[in-house]
């Protein structure tokens, strides 16, 4: 596939083709793992500091979401050739179950990556009467 060249010599042309990298930014990074009593979440969020990030539960869902402006330091002479590093908001929200109260959930913050234990909870269930549907001829 061919590009415009922007100018006559780009040492960057084609490069996100060579690295195929996903066009969703913001998009958290994230994996669930089951254990006997509670499931761990562990979330990437590489650039965030602890304050940064909010944790809600509300009507049963678990809601992480993080905020981050533009670094105001990098105000130096120049433009960027590429960015690739997000600057915004995100949030990711799950399911956990109305049983689930913020106090039940643990959270640590180390080296980027959010770990939160949420415990499972047995939820009484009453069954529904079967109704059957009946087949015609």
């Amino acid at each position: 596939m061919l590009y415009p060249r922007k100018r006559d010599f780009d040492l960057f042309d084609g490069f996100d083709d060579f690295w195929d990298f996903p066009k969703e930014k913001n998009i958290m990074k994230t994996d669930i793992k089951e254990k006997n009593d509670h499931y761990l979440i562990e979330i990437d969020l590489p650039g965030y500091e602890k304050n940064d990030i909010k944790i809600t539960v509300l009507d049963g869902y678990l809601t992480v979401s993080a905020s981050k402006d533009e670094n105001k330091e990098e105000k130096e002479d120049g433009h960027f050739v590429r960015k690739e590093r997000y600057f915004g908001k995100c949030s990711r929200s799950f399911y956990v179950g109305k049983d689930i109260e913020t106090e039940d959930i643990s959270a640590s913050f180390k080296n980027g990556t959010l770990k939160l234990n949420v415990p499972k909870k047995d939820e009484k269930k009453e069954l529904p009467n079967k109704k059957y549907v009946e087949i015609s001829d």
